[in-house]
């Protein structure tokens, strides 16, 4: 049996960090939502961590941005060395205030922190320990069918339905939308550890000739340490990270405490468009790019936050059906354009991260990059700063 809910303006499939956020924005335009997750718990891992200037003034303008000052550690500069020689630092200082710096705060507090936020607004938004099914459009909306984990079969009627559900997105396969790209040779070992460096909250990077370590803080007081690796690891330990980054730098983590482990690949997918009809793809669902500099949630919610105000003229009758098409054709355009500028910054990023017979060259380009007549520009580059302007 079939359980039909009533109609509410804006479905949402998917609560991770997109999702959730989404649904606040909505809320505090006045449009009720739901959302439909999964998980019924937040995963307890760090995964994504920085939080960029860009995503603290939209959090902002939600009144949200405390709960994560609280939680999050400012990283406001960062050192590079090509092994242990320093090349030069970035100072985020001159960057817009009064977010002059990018927040370490790992995925965790985030989702953590978006769900207290959402159930303040309306405690019946998130609807966990569901799974998407299938959805119909009609003329006038769209029915989607999900599952509970009890085993309960429901259909909800909405306006409007919006994939948030990451890269493998059912919400955009059942939409048949193509998704294309390519992944990068680029593999990497990951693990967050006991601080126990004399870095204090910078980052920093090393870029000796085998191929990058870079290490950021976190909060709590332990240290997240990435390792460029030759091939993908599937089963990635302690022993493995801890050699690689001994034999290249020097410095030992056999003795220090450790909470996390992974290994990750490096891809750039892009949907064909984020819309179609009464439903819209955003998140990972919609793109995804290198997650080397972090900014890919951060796109995510750039995005989130013009499909929120597209919605909200729509549904407040604000936008003719001309100016509705014009905005959706638009988000597409807009958010294809940034997700490519991200992910020409990103490989970068990685270009400059991997092994290399010639390090005097790249490091030449990072002392320029770190130089007085470039820190501004490049902090600028780092913080997601200027992705309306120019090609990168």
């Amino acid at each position: 049996m079939i359980a039909i809910n009533k109609h509410i303006p804006v479905l949402i499939v998917g609560g991770g960090p997109v999702g959730l956020f989404l649904g606040i924005s909505l809320l505090k335009k006045g449009i009720n939502c739901r959302i439909i997750e999964q998980r019924k718990k937040v995963v307890p891992d760090s995964r994504s961590l920085g939080i960029h200037p860009v995503s603290l003034e939209l959090f902002d303008e939600l009144d949200i941005v405390s709960s994560f000052l609280q939680k999050g550690l400012p990283i406001k500069k960062g050192i590079a060395l090509s092994d242990t020689k320093e090349l030069g630092t970035i100072s985020f200082h001159s960057c817009k205030k009064p977010y002059n710096y990018i927040l370490s705060c790992p995925q965790f507090f985030t989702e953590t922190i978006l769900r207290k936020e959402l159930k303040k607004l309306n405690a019946d938004v998130l609807i966990t320990g569901t799974t998407f099914k299938a959805f119909r459009e009609h003329p006038n909306n769209i029915t989607t069918h999900y599952s509970t984990s009890e085993g309960n079969n429901h259909m909800l009627k909405s306006q409007f339905l919006v994939g948030c559900d990451g890269k493998n997105s059912a919400v955009r396969q059942h939409a048949s939308i193509h998704y294309s790209g390519k992944r990068y040779p680029d593999t990497y070992i990951m693990g967050d550890f006991k601080d126990t460096t004399d870095f204090k909250h910078k980052a920093a990077v090393f870029l000796p000739p085998a191929g990058l370590i870079e290490c950021f803080p976190l909060p709590n007081g332990m240290r997240r340490w990435v390792a460029k690796t030759d091939r993908y690891i599937p089963h990635p330990n302690k022993q493995l990270l801890a050699d690689i980054i001994e034999k290249r730098i020097g410095y030992s983590l056999h003795n220090t405490k450790h909470v996390m482990l992974s290994s990750f690949g490096v891809q750039h997918y892009m949907a064909e468009t984020l819309t179609k009809n009464n439903l819209f793809l955003a998140g990972d669902a919609a793109h995804v790019v290198s997650p080397i500099g972090g900014q890919g949630m951060n796109l995510g919610w750039i995005g989130a936050a013009k499909l929120a105000a597209i919605l909200s003229s729509v549904l407040s009758g604000r936008s003719t059906p001309s100016r509705i098409a014009d905005a959706s054709s638009t988000y597409t355009t807009t958010q294809t354009r940034l997700a490519n500028k991200v992910g020409r910054r990103a490989e970068i990023n990685m270009r400059l991260g991997r092994k290399t017979s010639v390090p005097f060259i790249r490091n030449g380009i990072v002392r320029l990059m770190l130089s007085a007549a470039f820190n501004a520009k490049t902090a600028q580059f780092f913080t997601m700063r200027g992705l309306k302007q120019g090609w990168l």
